[in-house]
């Protein structure tokens, strides 16, 4: 299925005014980079994303405002492609990337990955060139009660690039399908490569079925990046531990308003304030990773039930 999102953007951004300032603006965002652990994290002051950043995402705000991924809530000058019956694919008014997508499922369904991760692989095919993520509800999602994917320009998150080095612990591998832990990063990540979507969420499921779910949760925490080249898929997990960092909301000068998802996961830290883009070091990045993700030697143990 062949879609032509670069002409689905300029219609949009001809008539639908905050898309299009918002896009604009990210020519002019800040950015700066840090080396953490021998990961490349980059950060970026995007205030637009303060939307994401501080959603209150609790049931009791969540049941009063209507949900904007529902068709009937959307701006009536938002358009969508329709991606088979069950998605449709819309413009993010609040971008991160030069090319940023969300893709919401057609029905008001909770943000639950499981059953849904060859949607996501056969997604990352039919958008070229584009990344897909999933943010669980409790892991950066600011709609956790409508499922919903995310793209964004493939390139832009250090970490794809970093994976062609990267270290990785072997668990399983054979039938077209490989799982492995990726190693020597500030935050350790399952990885699986497959040329086949039911292989590939066969592996996942896998993975997913072993992880832990928190008491009164409905899945696992855990953020998901998804892409295809060259005939392969690359899925990358990240179990977590956190939902936000304790700098979330420490009061004076220890606060720093970031709530992680996929997106920093890829190594690109989004800062919707000024004052913590200016303040922010690798060691509060490093701080943030070891509360929220989980550790190489967790990811090990989780690892041996799976051989």
């Amino acid at each position: 299925m062949g879609i032509n999102i670069s002409e689905f953007f300029d219609r949009q951004l001809q008539v639908w005014d905050t898309a299009r300032n918002n896009f604009e603006a990210l020519k002019n965002v800040k950015v700066k980079e840090f080396n953490v652990d021998g990961t490349t994290i980059k950060v970026q002051f995007n205030p637009g994303r303060i939307v994401s950043s501080a959603a209150k995402v609790d049931a009791k705000s969540l049941k009063e405002r209507k949900c904007f991924l529902c068709t009937a809530n959307r701006p009536a000058v938002q358009e969508g492609i329709a991606w088979g019956d069950d998605y449709t694919i819309l413009i993010n008014p609040f971008p991160i990337f030069p090319r940023h997508l969300t893709i919401p499922c057609n029905k008001h369904v909770d943000q639950l990955i499981k059953g849904r991760i060859a949607d996501m692989m056969n997604l990352s095919r039919d958008l070229e060139g584009f990344t897909l993520f999933y943010n669980g509800p409790k892991c950066g999602a600011s709609a956790p009660d409508h499922m919903h994917f995310q793209a964004g320009n493939r390139g832009f998150m250090p970490i794809e690039d970093q994976m062609a080095s990267a270290e990785r612990d072997i668990i399983v591998s054979g039938g077209s399908v490989e799982l492995s832990i990726v190693k020597g990063m500030s935050h350790p990540c399952f990885c699986i490569r497959t040329s086949a979507v039911d292989k590939g969420e066969k592996m996942f499921d896998l993975v997913y079925n072993v992880l832990t779910i928190p008491e009164g949760e409905p899945e696992p925490m855990l953020n998901v990046l998804c892409w295809y080249e060259d005939g392969l898929w690359t899925i990358l997990v990240f179990p977590r531990k956190k939902h936000r960092p304790s700098c979330y909301a420490a009061e004076g000068d220890a606060n720093i308003l970031i709530s992680p998802a996929s997106v920093d996961m890829g190594g690109v830290f989004i800062t919707p304030l000024e004052k913590d883009f200016e303040k922010i070091t690798a060691a509060d990045i490093k701080t943030i990773f070891d509360e929220c993700c989980l550790s190489e030697v967790e990811l090990l143990e989780i690892a041996q039930k799976l051989k």
